[in-house]
């Protein structure tokens, strides 16, 4: 297609306007005559692109034809397939808006919690979304004005509507923000969204141009009438001027016993309002029935958009809600307004709808659809009542059949999901969808249209008065985070994503109702998912979650952030995210929590869920680190990670006057980062845990068991006196790793007896993992700590603590009898040079029990010491045995393997450095 033939096509299709201005307009560096001009001219080039094989060949582009792909896009900010002008724009945008200010050096290291009852939030729902607001507090602290923001899993495009809040938002509000983020720097920003699913991007940019368009109230006004046109015969309540606002549904159903018709709305009415945990009565026998002593009646009717008979479940109007007078009333439907509801159902709608099968495979209805509610649907339409399927229909051909404005699109897609039979009638009278599945309930409400769009115009007006947003400051692409080709290399300076959770949504199920009418579909085989139905695992899910983070890491900038804001229960979910990203080379600063004041439908109901979301920031590490690794060797290579890695992160965190020890500055946490930072580049780790550890305490200053750079230390011991207390890290003793921590908690600052130690740890080991075998505390100490005989000088850590905590103790020398004898058979925690030497005793004795592992002829270990596999596995990568590894992990059980995230990367990268030999 010539770009002259796609834009008459266009034309044809009646493209969704934003405003027209009649004055001249600026878009990437040319000048037309309007903004019809602007659009008709990218709009050809996209036209043109799309003729390009290998532009359609790129990961994610979705399944649609040109033209359906046309008439969504609003290019260069807006593509219904892989923006190709994301380049032009980033280019364009930082000649306008010129950079002046430095951007941090550390990771926004507190808790956020932001309410959902935003105007952007209201607007439109989704099937998740993180608060505008609170990505907001992120923004303002990891960039500054002229900054390129990218959210390669976008949703709806908040992340783009907290970019241009950076710029917009008001005054008053300014204020609570900078007490959060007080070195925020206020200005515009630049972003990038982009996702997969086309429905998600074509809601996203339609709230950048519904908020733009001067017009909105007008054109939703004339959209809405002509529903109201189409619709109003099927309305109108008998004898009166009024209207109907909506018809309640009851399913029938029969009893297995008497075989008695049972309307569920009478049966459920009859027991009051409190019917939860009750069983109905049946009518004819009087028996109390749980739900397998009822079937389901069906009925056979014509579909005259089928052409053929349909056998789906028989279902009654038993109340109607009239509006007569400015009065609203509830009563049974009249002979006549049920002949009304008989009509709607006969008639063909005047205007297109989708004739296919849900899915596209009719009764294998993928993960989302709850067993035996949607027995006999099979295809889009019948996901509505007939006459709200006239509604919804001309509604659609008022938003992509004529030439109108963005505001109809909007209101197109707020209200679809809400007008099917998935809305549940409520006792309060409100109808309410639940999340997550597609589920017909047992009785529904069918809402007249024109009352939901009146109600979805007025959040649009809402969202109009209180946000500025410009379509030109951010760009919309559709397709997988897999292959951002388009963006080009290092040119975003920070990334926030909301990325899939496994298993907990299914999207491209749950948004194919959208993207039927819009007639552009997800790409599936990208979907980041895992799914029964399309057989991904968590192996499959984090590949894909994998090869995204890779485009992150290539299109970010070194030095530079991405936050990762996660909600899942399932630790190898979480262990699949935190690995993705450190394949891709990111390194972990922190963990956080967000709080969206909100949960989903599963984190209320499943008691495993977590709560709240956590909030991971890393930052790819700079091109120095990297360098190093080539010019002075692996040795040199880990102290100038750890000095890029400490400059990374925050001095001290404190909140309400208490400050907080930070795992990520702890000797050894930040081996483990050493330890990721070779496995993941190939590269044999070239020093062991105790010379670690010795190294870092002649390099670096420590304080409270925490490490610094020689600049850092000063700040910190200025801040540490403005804080009433250092809280320590709360810990879970579930395995050997988790016990040493705790004893070593233990022992820091309060040597103790073996006696002293063990009725604590008996308590803290209970939720020990079945997996894990059993490591006596006797052990642990044995291996990782030092004991005091009573021989020789009392060692400094002792000594410490009792002349610091008995009185007649104090001022002693170190070889006092009185002294000698209080520290006797106490245990304490190692200095550097001498935890060098625990470490390498504690590591043979890891090796020795790995040795069993190895040459174990189990096919499966189902009780193992984990400590001892990584210790092995560590081995074998130095001595490049990746065989071993893969063939003992094997015998692991598959959900540990996924869980640990130091098993899971060593045998991942095992497998890579197999299939490149």
């Amino acid at each position: 297609m010539t770009p002259k033939a796609a834009n008459a096509q266009q034309a044809d299709l009646g493209f969704a306007k934003p405003p027209a201005n009649s004055g001249t307009v600026e878009c990437l560096g040319k000048t037309f005559e309007n903004d019809d001009a602007r659009r008709d001219y990218f709009l050809g080039l996209l036209a043109y692109k799309l003729q390009d094989a290998e532009f359609r060949s790129i990961d994610g582009f979705p399944n649609a034809s040109d033209e359906d792909i046309l008439a969504l896009s609003d290019p260069p900010y807006y593509t219904a397939c892989p923006n190709p002008f994301l380049a032009e724009c980033i280019q364009a945008f930082r000649e306008r808006v010129p950079s002046t200010h430095a951007a941090t050096t550390e990771p926004f290291a507190a808790d956020v919690s932001v309410g959902r009852y935003s105007a952007e939030s209201l607007a439109h729902s989704y099937h998740t979304k993180v608060p505008a607001r609170a990505i907001l507090r992120y923004l303002l602290h990891f960039t500054r004005p002229s900054d390129v923001v990218l959210d390669g899993f976008c949703g709806t495009g908040m992340t783009g509507i907290a970019t241009q809040l950076c710029d917009t938002l008001p005054p008053n509000e300014r204020r609570e923000v900078e007490a959060e983020v007080p070195e925020a720097v206020w200005g515009p920003r630049f972003s990038i969204v982009s996702d997969l699913a086309p429905a998600a991007t074509f809601i996203a940019a339609n709230y950048y141009r519904t908020s733009f368009s001067p017009t909105l109230e007008e054109d939703c006004d004339r959209a809405i009438d002509k529903v109201r046109d189409t619709i109003d015969a099927f309305y109108k309540p008998d004898c009166t001027d009024g209207q109907i606002l909506h018809v309640v549904w009851s399913d029938v159903f029969t009893c297995r016993n008497c075989t008695a018709e049972i309307v569920y709305w009478s049966a459920t009415a009859a027991m009051g309002e409190d019917i939860k945990g009750k069983n109905i009565v049946c009518p004819g026998c009087g028996r109390e029935l749980k739900d397998r002593d009822m079937e389901r009646v069906f009925e056979t009717s014509f579909d005259p958009i089928l052409k053929q008979a349909t056998t789906l479940p028989r279902s009654i109007p038993v109340q109607i809600a009239v509006e007569e007078a400015g009065k609203r009333t509830s009563r049974p439907p009249t002979e006549g307004e049920l002949r009304h509801i008989e009509r709607a159902a006969s008639t063909v709608p005047k205007h297109w709808v989708p004739v296919e099968q849900y899915m596209g495979i009719g009764e294998s209805w993928g993960d989302t659809f709850r067993s035996g509610y949607c027995s006999g649907t099979t295809h889009v339409h019948q996901f509505f009542k007939p006459a709200v399927l006239h509604g919804v229909a001309a509604l659609r051909s008022d938003v992509l059949d004529k030439k109108v404005r963005w505001g109809p699109s909007m209101l197109l897609t707020a209200t679809m999901l809400k007008l099917t039979r998935m809305m549940r009638y409520m006792s309060d009278g409100i109808g309410r969808i639940q999340n997550g599945v597609i589920y017909f309930p047992s009785v529904c409400k069918e809402t007249n249209p024109v009352h939901l769009l009146d109600i979805a115009k007025r959040q649009l007006l809402k969202l109009q008065a209180e946000t500025t947003l410009d379509p030109s400051n951010t760009a919309v692409s559709t397709g997988s985070a897999t292959n951002l080709s388009t963006v080009p290399d290092a040119s975003v300076d920070y990334i926030f994503v909301d990325p899939p959770f496994g298993d907990n949504l299914q999207y491209s199920e749950l948004n194919f109702l959208w993207e039927s009418w819009l007639r552009v579909r997800t790409a599936r085989p990208l979907e980041a998912v895992v799914s029964k139905s399309q057989a991904k695992s968590i192996r499959q899910y984090a590949e894909l979650m994998t090869r995204s983070f890779r485009e992150f890491y290539r299109v970010l900038k070194p030095g530079k952030w991405i936050t990762v804001e996660f909600h899942n229960s399932s630790n190898a979910v979480w262990n699949g995210i935190q690995q993705a990203m450190m394949e891709a080379g990111f390194v972990v600063a922190d963990v956080r929590v967000l709080d969206k004041k909100q949960g989903a439908f599963n984190q209320v109901v499943a008691a495993s869920s977590v709560q709240k979301d956590l909030v991971i920031s890393a930052y790819r590490p700079l091109q120095a680190v990297e360098s190093a690794l080539q010019d002075a060797g692996p040795d040199d290579g880990v102290w100038s990670f750890v000095r890029g890695h400490l400059n990374q992160l925050p001095i001290l965190v404190q909140k309400q006057g208490v400050g907080e020890a930070l795992a990520e500055r702890q000797d050894r946490l930040l081996y483990d980062r050493v330890v990721a930072f070779f496995v993941q580049r190939g590269i044999a780790v070239p020093i062991s845990a105790g010379d670690f550890y010795q190294g870092l305490a002649q390099r670096f200053p420590e304080r409270d068991g925490m490490y610094f750079l020689p600049d850092q230390v000063a700040e910190y011991d200025r801040k540490r006196t403005s804080v009433s207390e250092l809280r320590q890290l709360s810990l879970f003793v579930n395995d050997e790793a988790s016990a040493i921590q705790w004893v070593r908690q233990q022992l820091q600052d309060k040597p103790q007896s073996f006696q002293d130690l063990t009725p604590q740890y008996m308590r803290e080991v209970q939720a020990w993992a079945k997996h894990e075998k059993t490591v006596e505390l006797k052990t642990i100490l044995e291996q990782s700590f030092l004991h005091y005989e009573g021989r020789g000088l009392v060692p400094s850590q002792i000594h410490r603590y009792l002349s610091t905590n008995y009185k007649d103790l104090r001022n002693l020398e170190k070889d006092e009898p009185r002294l000698v004898e209080k520290a006797r058979d106490r245990w304490y925690v190692p200095d550097p040079s001498k935890q060098a030497e625990r470490e390498a005793v504690r590591e043979k004795s890891l090796l020795r029990e790995f040795e069993e592992y190895k040459t174990s002829t189990q096919r499966k270990l189902n009780v193992f010491r984990t400590e001892a596999v990584r210790a092995g596995f560590k081995a074998c990568w130095q001595e490049r045995d990746y065989g071993t590894i893969v063939k003992v992990a094997e015998k692991l059980p598959e959900a540990v393997l996924q869980e640990d995230e130091k098993l899971l990367m060593y045998y991942d990268n095992a497998l890579t450095r197999l299939g490149d030999e």
